[in-house]
C-alpha cells in the first residue's frame, strides 16, 4: 500500500490498520495505545487479539482495571498524577510483549510529565487519550530501529521517534487526528533540520 505521507524518517498511513498492517515492511518494535471500551469512536473498537501486529518487542498501553488479553513479558506502570481529578485513574498499565521481564514505574514527577498534556508544555490536540511526549520518549528510547504505532492518534509516538532518531511508521483511521499528527511531525522535522543546520561541525 502506498504511504499517505512521508516526513523524513516517518511514514504515515491514513486508513484501517487491519488492512494496512499486512502490507508493511519489517519493523523492530511496536509502541501503541489501542482504542478500548469506554470512549466514543466513529468506528467499532477492534479486538487487539485478532490484529496482525508484528511479533516483535511491544509496549501496549492498557486501562487500569481491565484485563490485558495477550501474553506479556512485563507489566509497567505509568503513574499519571499525584491527585487525579474527577473519575480519572491515577495510573495506567503498559504491557511489554516479547521483551524484558522486569516491571518499571514511570513516575510523572521523575520524567516531568503529567497526565494532562497542557501541564507539560505539549500542544493539546483534543485527542481523548493523548500521551505526554516525555513519557513516549522514555519508551521509544528502550527500543532501536523502526517503531510502529498502528493506532497513531495525534502522533505522540511519532514525535518521540523523530526526537530520538528512530524511524517511524504510523497508521491512523481518523482523518482529523491523522492531519494533526502529520502537521505535528512536519513541525518537529523542520525543528530537527533547523537544529542540525545550526550546530557547528567542529
Amino acid at each position: 500500500m502506498t504511504p499517505t505521507v512521508v516526513i523524513g524518517n516517518a511514514t504515515l498511513y491514513l486508513g484501517d490498520c487491519v488492512k494496512i498492517l499486512p502490507t508493511l515492511p519489517k519493523v523492530d518494535a511496536v509502541i501503541t495505545d489501542p482504542p478500548y471500551e469506554g470512549y466514543t469512536y466513529d468506528w467499532p473498537v477492534p479486538d487487539i487479539r485478532s490484529l496482525p501486529i508484528p511479533d516483535v518487542r511491544q509496549f501496549v498501553f492498557w486501562p487500569a482495571g481491565q484485563e490485558f488479553p495477550l501474553p506479556f513479558s512485563a507489566r509497567h506502570i505509568w503513574s499519571k498524577c499525584n491527585v487525579c481529578q474527577g473519575d480519572a485513574e491515577p495510573y495506567e498499565a503498559i504491557y511489554e510483549r516479547n521483551g524484558k521481564t522486569n516491571g518499571l514505574v514511570f513516575r510523572h514527577a521523575v520524567i516531568n510529565c503529567q497526565m494532562n498534556a497542557t501541564l507539560n508544555g505539549d500542544e493539546y490536540t483534543d485527542h481523548p487519550t493523548q500521551k505526554p511526549i516525555k513519557l513516549m520518549r522514555s519508551l521509544v528510547r528502550r527500543v532501536k530501529g523502526t517503531v510502529l504505532d498502528p493506532f497513531m492518534g495525534s502522533g505522540s509516538t511519532g514525535l518521540a521517534a523523530i526526537q530520538t532518531g528512530r524511524r517511524f511508521i504510523g497508521i491512523e483511521q481518523s482523518p482529523k487526528f491523522f492531519d494533526i499528527a502529520r502537521r505535528r511531525m512536519e513541525d518537529a522535522q523542520r525543528q530537527e533540520s533547523l537544529f542540525a543546520e545550526t550546530v557547528p561541525l567542529f
